[in-house]
């Protein structure tokens, strides 16, 4: 299977323009879209920290595919990322990163993949310095922890009224974060099923060579 992964976190691009970046270049390589993953994070929390995630990961089968916009949607950790290249090589996933026009498969030598680790940390510097947003970025918003039920409500065709009545909240709040967050654009352009935060279906850990799950046993092992 081919799965489009999307991350929306504040102060990163929204995901109908990762969607938008995905898809261009999914029909450039001739990849058809099997199903569509969003994760959503109010905050950047370490790779331990994100189940949806690690669940994701562990739910995919030998040979199947991953496109992703950026390699910081994995994650913006250096260390972090060559965890997770290392996992998806080593169970024969593949990677595609639509913004470098890249492809990682387990043929793929660790001196082609440095470059792209220097440039993530290059663009990591670079926000660090800027002052103000990065441009396509957005805020944290109150509306932010009601993202998945949106997308949820938009996907069944309910107006921007009955969502909020069905919220409690201000229909033109909600309507001015739908609009800055491109959540129309995003449910209409998308070509699969986007995944409710209720997780995936995960597998046996004890046949998992990830080595971020392998640390998550140690600790649990030390906690017990």
């Amino acid at each position: 299977m081919n799965y489009a992964y999307l991350r929306q976190m504040p102060d990163s691009i929204n995901m109908s323009e990762q969607q938008r970046n995905i898809l261009s270049y999914a029909l450039t390589q001739g990849l058809e879209i099997s199903k569509e993953v969003v994760e959503y994070s109010n905050k950047n929390h370490f790779i331990e920290d994100r189940e949806k995630f690690e669940d994701f990961m562990h739910s995919l089968e030998e040979g199947s595919s991953v496109i992703i916009d950026t390699l910081s949607v994995l994650s913006n950790r250096a260390e972090e990322l060559i965890k997770i290249i290392n996992c998806m090589l080593s169970r024969n996933i593949i990677l595609y990163i639509a913004s470098a026009k890249t492809k990682m498969d387990r043929e793929t030598t660790i001196v082609e993949i440095f470059p792209l680790l220097n440039d993530l940390r290059e663009e990591q510097k670079a926000k660090s310095n800027q002052i103000g947003r990065p441009k396509g970025s957005r805020s944290s918003s109150k509306f932010d922890m009601y993202q998945t039920q949106i997308i949820s409500f938009l996907k069944e065709g309910m107006n921007v009224s009955a969502i909020s009545r069905e919220l409690g909240v201000s229909r033109s709040s909600l309507k001015d974060y739908i609009e800055s967050r491109g959540l129309r654009e995003l449910i209409e352009g998308s070509w699969m099923e986007i995944v409710p935060d209720q997780g995936l279906p995960g597998v046996d850990n004890t046949l998992l060579v990830c080595p971020f799950e392998q640390d998550k046993l140690h600790k649990q092992e030390r906690i017990q």
